[in-house]
């Protein structure tokens, strides 16, 4: 795991590096024997001796009832990096079997307590009104594509990359983007407005190829119009890092055909600001859209 600082906010993700390769791809993979259930809570102590994190959590749907517990981590490595006061989100893995302990992964700080970290990298954490650089890619078709083309347009920006086999990062990012997308397509006036763009952080093995494979599949067609309004794109080297900071998404490349990531959704209006910012995978389609609805409609 790694921990990315991000800008201003100084807000971090701790996440598990995603891993490439046939088992990894198939959905719950690496989670095989357990059920998976997502946590949200605060952080009230930490036990090195144990390698245990106690914390303060609401109710967790289908399992548990609001309640202070201990709880082991996936990697234990990153139990200093847990401050008593961090609010936290996590996936909390229990044995189908009931053997063994329930273990805490996927863990993104939300909130910290301690204003002592430093960033080794400064992140821009995108602010409404803040502009935004007219970033150069190469889309599903190997056709180059820039940022500004889009100016006159309300534009909803994401990162993914397809290799993503954790279903609760990517994956889903991508399917709240296919709903978006359907919502807007049932509206021809606020459909002509707006458009969807998923730009990958994997150059290495995105090709057009197979971003092209990858979006066809959330939308539901491999024909040239069906990317019309939604492209899925990527950057070269130097400009993704210049991406990165700009967006605020944490990217570390290890050993072993690794990705290690944090996630940032961005709504650019029209006039190539920044309208709003979501950090990590807690926004619904449902929000999004209100407010892609409402700056598409005031510009007009």
């Amino acid at each position: 795991m790694r921990i990315f600082f991000a800008g201003a906010l100084l807000a971090l993700a701790v996440l598990t590096g995603c891993r490439s390769g046939p088992a990894a791809d198939q959905p719950g993979a690496q989670n095989a024997g357990v059920k998976v259930y997502h946590l949200r809570g605060k952080v009230i102590n930490t036990n090195a001796a144990t390698g245990e994190v106690t914390v303060a959590h609401e109710a967790i749907p289908g399992f548990m009832d609001a309640m202070t517990m201990p709880y082991k981590l996936k990697d234990p490595g990153i139990l200093s990096e847990l401050h008593p006061g961090d609010e936290i989100t996590a996936d909390l893995l229990v044995p189908e079997n009931g053997d063994g302990d329930a273990l805490l992964d996927h863990i993104v700080v939300i909130a910290q307590a301690k204003p002592d970290y430093r960033p080794t990298v400064l992140y821009h954490v995108p602010e409404p009104g803040d502009e935004v650089p007219d970033f150069a890619l190469r889309n599903q078709d190997g056709r180059a594509i820039h940022l500004h083309q889009f100016r006159g347009k309300t534009l909803l920006l994401t990162f993914i990359y397809t290799r993503c086999p954790l279903p609760n990062f990517c994956p889903l990012v991508t399917h709240n983007f296919a709903a978006i997308n359907r919502q807007l397509a049932a509206d021809p006036s606020l459909y002509a407005k707006t458009h969807l763009l998923c730009v990958s952080f994997d150059p290495d093995h995105d090709t057009p190829a197979r971003l092209r494979a990858y979006g066809a599949a959330y939308i539901g067609s491999d024909a040239r119009s069906a990317f019309a309004h939604w492209d899925f794109a990527v950057p070269a080297k130097p400009e993704l890092k210049k991406m990165a900071l700009y967006f605020d998404v944490g990217v570390s490349y290890g050993a072993g055909d690794t990705i290690t990531h944090t996630l940032s959704t961005t709504l650019i209006g029209p006039r190539g600001k920044v309208a709003q910012f979501y950090p990590g995978n807690e926004w619904t389609p449902d929000e999004v859209l209100s407010d892609v609805k409402r700056v598409a409609m005031q510009a007009g």
